[in-house]
């Protein structure tokens, strides 16, 4: 169980100005732009965002009522109305659902204290619309916004975009749940006798670049909260066991994951079907109803190998997100099965098994062959590489 929560911290909020992000490109604008949920973006060298990434915005899965994902998020957002409540029984926490995918690069890194030089800033690993706008990578890019606009108890559901390596667990885009709760010194000593002597943080520096220090006490308090709010989330679904002076837990978890392990789904792929073998097993009025989902008929896998020279500034999520963009769901894994050094010349060759299954029908090896020289054709002319 631990695995499907393994993304979650305590912190401290602090006081910090929000300033309107505004585009500071040091390269003039061109004159083409991209449409994005119906906005307009100049492009700039920064631009990755695909096509077949862009055709997947809107779609909301979260929010559909007979699908997977939004009967997981159903569950959820009934324990947290069920489990926390005010005095006068409604909810404590808010959910938020509707948020708008395309955030700014301080929205989604600077807000959370990102170093300008941090990995997950890399432009191989994110979709990028331009220099000052992007696909959000995790919900958690609008906790900053909700928390200085004076919410303190929330959860924020939605799709999130990562390039990454392609097989039955991996998908660019995907959906993410964040959960906050933020709390006074009064509220989170609510039962202690003597709450003068007891205190949020210890004596020091605290800016806006650096958070106060938590005090044992209030650090045992809150990651105890937290610890029991997610085994009592996980119990219920399994049957298993910018505020100035508050501080308070956080968690964030993939919702494809957690479906998988509750429906037994064994394809992320799935989860983007219109197959009514797929569909159907989930249309039921109650979403904590139990359902362990039957698989589909697995047609046969067709496997082509692709070797190339590598350029110097080769990455490798490039590769799996071109072999996405052209072959789509058709690919169902991708395998470095082999590099070679070439010492003389300097250079490195990489060989990669693609796996090709459609989820609904058999494919022919002519169609598959063709899908397979396109991937070749723009890995040589997008990349840079040279097909052995």
């Amino acid at each position: 169980m631990r695995n499907l929560f393994k993304r979650y911290r305590l912190f401290s909020t602090f006081h910090s100005h929000w300033i309107a992000a505004r585009c500071f490109c040091n390269e003039p604008a061109t004159k083409d732009v991209t449409c994005v949920l119906g906005k307009r973006y100049p492009v700039d060298s920064w631009t990755n965002v695909s096509p077949s990434i862009i055709g997947k915005l809107g779609t909301n899965l979260h929010t559909q009522k007979h699908h997977p994902l939004g009967l997981l998020k159903l569950q959820i957002q009934n324990f947290f109305y069920k489990t926390y409540v005010k005095r006068s029984g409604n909810p404590i926490f808010s959910v938020y659902d509707n948020i708008s995918p395309v955030v700014t690069l301080e929205q989604n890194y600077d807000h959370l204290l990102v170093p300008k030089d941090h990995p997950s800033r890399k432009w191989s690993d994110s979709y990028y619309i331009n220099c000052c706008y992007m696909l959000r990578a995790h919900t958690t890019a609008h906790q900053h916004d909700l928390i200085s606009s004076g919410l303190d108890s929330f959860l924020i559901v939605g799709d999130v975009y990562r390039r990454d390596t392609i097989d039955s667990t991996h998908y660019p885009a995907f959906h993410q749940l964040d959960g906050v709760r933020l709390f006074s010194k009064h509220e989170l000593f609510s039962n202690v006798d003597e709450i003068d002597s007891l205190h949020l943080f210890e004596n020091g520096l605290k800016t806006d670049l650096k958070q106060g220090e938590h005090t044992l006490e209030a650090a045992l308090v809150v990651s105890n909260q937290l610890k029991s709010t997610l085994q009592n989330l996980a119990k219920s679904l399994f049957g298993k066991a910018g505020a100035v002076d508050k501080v308070g837990w956080a968690f964030g978890m993939g919702l494809e994951r957690l479906a998988m392990k509750l429906y037994n789904i064994s394809d992320i792929r799935l989860f983007w079907s219109k197959d009514p073998r797929f569909t159907n097993q989930f249309k039921v009025e109650d979403p904590s109803t139990q359902i362990k989902f039957k698989p589909l008929s697995k047609h046969p896998e067709l496997k082509n190998d692709i070797s190339f020279w590598i350029p110097a500034n080769y990455e490798e999520n490039n590769f799996y997100d071109l072999v996405r963009s052209v072959g789509g769901d058709l690919i169902e894994n991708v395998e470095l099965i082999d590099e070679f050094e070439n010492k003389k010349s300097g250079k490195t060759s990489h060989c990669y098994r693609l796996i090709y299954r459609h989820m609904e029908r058999p494919l022919t090896q002519d169609e598959v062959n063709l899908v397979h020289q396109k991937i070749a054709t723009d890995a040589t002319s997008n990349l840079g590489v040279v097909i052995r």
